[in-house]
């Protein structure tokens, strides 16, 4: 699984050059940025000792939505859960969840917000999976380089697991399955703005790779069921 670390709209390059050496110096060479140039800065390239080609390298992207195109799954952080969600996973319980996943996912992107004022309630909408870091004071905070250093360190460990090959259109892929409940539920009476149709969409990031082909199996089982009806 190739991990992707993005950050939004970063407002301090020191930031930027300091996020970029914690990556490095944890084995991990994908830095997106969205909407800023920030890693152009010379006090960006100050802070980047030995990672300045991670800067160098970094892919720009508008906005979130294009993120969303480019990952198959799409991690979120944010200092407490929200929406009323309960999908929100300390760093380690991340680290479990994405080692699951095998070829199922070739690409996570970790997005993490602005210095000021984190993720907006419609970016971390827009997240498969929202994750924290637990904090002992009320108000909890962390600045943006240490955080990245923080889960670069907690999950390190999935840069050596290399996905098997997998083409674009393997329906056995994780974000093939989301499309594919996306358009059957409906047909079953699971309407979008139902609870339980938000329920399997939000649990369906935490599946393990044999869940995600079981779950696969029983989709073309019902679909076939619903033609035989038709």
């Amino acid at each position: 699984m190739q991990l992707a670390f993005v950050l939004i709209e970063p407002r301090v390059p020191e930031n930027v050059g300091a996020a970029a050496r914690a990556l490095c110096t944890m084995g991990f060479n994908e830095l997106w940025l969205v909407n800023s140039d920030l890693h152009t800065r010379p006090e960006a390239q100050w802070l980047a000792h030995g990672s300045r080609h991670l800067l160098t390298n970094a892919r720009i992207f508008p906005d979130l939505q294009a993120v969303r195109n480019a990952a198959e799954l799409l991690i979120g952080t944010s200092a407490k859960p929200r929406h009323g969600r309960t999908d929100w996973h300390t760093p380690d319980e991340l680290a479990a969840a994405l080692s699951n996943k095998g070829s199922s996912v070739t690409t996570a992107a970790l997005v993490f917000g602005r210095e000021d004022r984190g993720l907006s309630n419609d970016e971390l909408a827009c997240c498969d999976l929202l994750t924290g870091i637990p904090m002992a004071v009320d108000y909890p905070s962390l600045n943006l380089a240490q955080a990245v250093m923080l889960y670069a360190w907690e999950l390190s460990s999935l840069r050596d697991v290399a996905p098997m090959p997998v083409a674009e259109t393997d329906p056995a892929r994780l974000a093939a399955l989301r499309s594919r409940l996306e358009d059957l539920l409906p047909e079953v009476d699971t309407p979008p703005d139902g609870k339980l149709y938000q329920w399997i969409l939000e649990k369906l990031p935490l599946l393990s790779e044999r869940d995600i082909g079981f779950i696969h199996t029983l989709c073309g089982n019902v679909a076939r069921k619903l033609n035989k009806r038709q």
